[in-house]
Parts: structure tokens; sequence; C-alpha cells
């Protein structure tokens, strides 16, 4: 099935694409699920909107001291602002073993990541965190409505050096991994575009599994549920 614009009409005018995200997202974890040896399980993870609630960090100014009495901590040295990731779409693997510990991630970009320059800092802080700690990374841009790719951003921030892919809809998957002892990222890239078939990409997680993500498959079964058909109903 190919990609269809899910944020500009007519598409966006008749199907929301946060309610096309998440089933998305939910199809993609059981995919996920359906390859992962046993010792590993995927969950959908989705939010969209993510506000602080400041009563409730206004509610934790106090703590416990050890001996039960109140205790307030002396003033903070410097109180700045800074950003959070106001949207979430993603598929986390974990592995099992001595308790859930995150080994992969799938990002599914929303157009909240990518609306102002601390948003897109904000995501690519993410994904840098994950693939320094070893986390393999599948990362999924259709959105059309806003420019920006965070994939080149993202190696910015790790590789300076290397050159751009400079495409406006991408999909890509990264692998930690080690080469004579250096640590070295392995990077699969694949521009998509409206009207165009999705790829299959590796999800490599921490760990040495490496399962396939088939976006097309996902994508497909995420159309005919949503009712999201070629012939516009």
């Amino acid at each position: 099935m190919p990609l269809h614009d899910h944020f500009r009409p007519p598409l966006s005018t008749r199907r929301h694409w946060h309610s096309f995200h998440s089933s998305w997202a939910t199809y993609l974890s059981s995919q996920i699920n359906e390859r992962l040896p046993p010792g590993y399980f995927a969950e959908a993870n989705v939010q969209f909107a993510i506000e602080i609630d400041v009563a409730a960090f206004d509610a934790t100014a106090e703590g416990i001291s050890p001996a039960g009495a109140p205790w307030t901590p002396p003033a903070p040295a410097r109180t700045v602002p800074y950003t959070l990731i106001t949207d979430i779409v993603e598929v986390a693997v974990f592995a099992a073993t001595g308790g859930p510990t995150l080994a992969g991630a799938v990002e599914l970009v929303s157009p909240a990541n990518k609306d102002r320059p601390a948003h897109r800092d904000a995501f690519v802080s993410k994904c840098a965190s994950y693939l320094q700690q070893g986390i393999g990374l599948v990362i999924v841009d259709v959105v059309t409505e806003r420019g920006g790719n965070l994939h080149d951003a993202l190696l910015a921030r790790l590789a300076s050096a290397e050159p751009p892919f400079d495409a406006a809809l991408y999909a890509t998957a990264y692998r930690p991994n080690g080469h004579g002892g250096e640590p070295r990222l392995d990077i699969w890239q694949e521009e998509l575009a409206v009207g165009q078939a999705l790829p299959t990409l590796p999800l490599c997680l921490r760990g040495g599994v490496t399962v396939p993500v088939e976006l097309e498959a996902t994508y497909e079964r995420t159309c005919r549920e949503q009712r999201v058909l070629a012939n516009g109903n």
C-alpha cells in the first residue's frame, strides 16, 4: 500500500493523524512481538501533549528525613527552564531477564517533535541517549506538514563530520557497534515518499538480537483497520 499524506488535505480532514499513529505503534509492537525470541517483549508507548503538573512538583518540595520528620532541602544553586518531549509515539522493546531493561525502540515522529528548535533538540537528545547506552533504534518520519530532518540532527550530535541525508521523509535504523575496540554506529537509511511503499528495517537490540520492523505490512494493516482506503473512504 502506498504511503498517504496524513497531515494535509484531503486525508487530514477525514482522519485524525494521532489516532493513526497510535494504532500503527500498536500493530508494530504486535508484529515485533511475533518475531522476538523468548526473554524479550515489545510495548507501544503513546503520549500526546504531555504537560507538567506544576502543583504536583510543588507538593514534593518537602521530603522526609531518615528519622521521619519533615525535611526541606536547601535552596537550589540555579533554576533554569528546560524542554520536555511533548509527544511520544514509540514501541519500546524490553529484555525481561533480571527485570525489564530497555533494549530497543521504534520512534514514530509527530508534528510536535518538529515544530520548534527546542522540541527538535529534545527529541534528538532522547535518541542520542538511547544510542549512547547501546540501545538499538529505528526512526520513522512521515510528517509532511513540518520540515526539518531529525536524523541529520542526530548524526550531527553524534558524529559531526557525517554528510547530511537531507530527505524530507525517511525511515532510519541504528545499531551501536564496536569495530577494533572503537565504538561505531551502523546506519540504515531509506528515503520515503507519499505514494510509495514502505521498507523493512532492522531493529538491533542490545544483546545481539535483530528483528525486522515491517513498516509496509503494519502500515497496510493500520490503514485497513482505520478504514483509510485508496478509494478515499
